[in-house]
């Protein structure tokens, strides 16, 4: 994904009505302040499947994603592909203070981005030092973030995984017990390192067990939290 700078920008209303705004860097950032990454951010919506940072490639761009989830993936040294973590709204795309990407990130989902120039979001953070404190604990929480997904993955069988799958989407996403999947079920296979059908069938299981509702569409309730927990482990 590149920066467009003949792009009009981000404007102040589209921050006004982010719901994102309240976990992201922007946070800590007082409304005066914002303009500057008004004047260096970018706007860009993309569909599924789209790449938005190869591993590999100069580590040109970040961003604030504003909704929809991104997957982070990288190759092991016998060449597979695996699933090391998800972005979620509020989430920093890309890596700070480094000259390469480590690893590639792609829609889950469509996606919304507000996208900066790595440099110069650099710049703003040097100035705005709780917003760099703000994304050094991000990125710390993201790498306990992603141990335990690899654990997740690599330990657990399928009704374990899709239970762990849909508490921890409670948590990331909110709803007080009942909440909308940010992804179908075949992205949650892939997720998961499971088939569609396996998870069509966890989750049907689960509903028959009483342990969750599935009104329609992606919307979950969960019924039982502490029968789910148990099965996660």
């Amino acid at each position: 994904m590149r920066y467009d700078p003949a792009n009009d920008g981000c404007p102040p209303d589209r921050c006004a009505a982010c719901a994102a705004r309240g976990t992201s860097v922007c946070s800590t950032l007082a409304d005066a302040e914002l303009g500057e990454l008004h004047a260096i951010g970018r706007r860009r919506t993309l569909p599924e499947g789209q790449v938005v940072i190869s591993a590999g490639d100069p580590a040109a761009i970040c961003a604030n994603l504003v909704s929809g989830v991104l997957k982070v993936v990288r190759d092991d040294p016998e060449g597979r592909t695996q699933i090391v973590g998800l972005l979620f709204p509020g989430d920093l795309v890309g890596e700070l203070f480094v000259d390469q990407a480590t690893d590639t990130v792609v829609a889950l989902s469509p996606v919304d981005l507000c996208v900066y120039p790595r440099r110069a979001l650099e710049d703003v953070l040097d100035r705005h030092p709780a917003a760099l404190r703000l994304l050094l604990r991000r990125a710390l929480a993201t790498l306990a973030e992603t141990h335990k997904w690899m654990l997740m993955l690599g330990r657990r069988q399928a009704p374990e995984k899709v239970a762990a799958f849909l508490l921890d989407m409670e948590r990331r996403v909110g709803g007080g017990g009942e909440y909308l999947l940010p992804m179908g079920r075949a992205a949650i296979g892939e997720v998961l390192g499971l088939t569609i059908e396996t998870v069509s069938r966890q989750m049907t299981a689960m509903k028959r067990a009483g342990l969750i509702a599935l009104p329609g569409g992606r919307r979950v309730r969960l019924l039982d939290r502490g029968a789910l927990a148990r099965i996660a482990g």
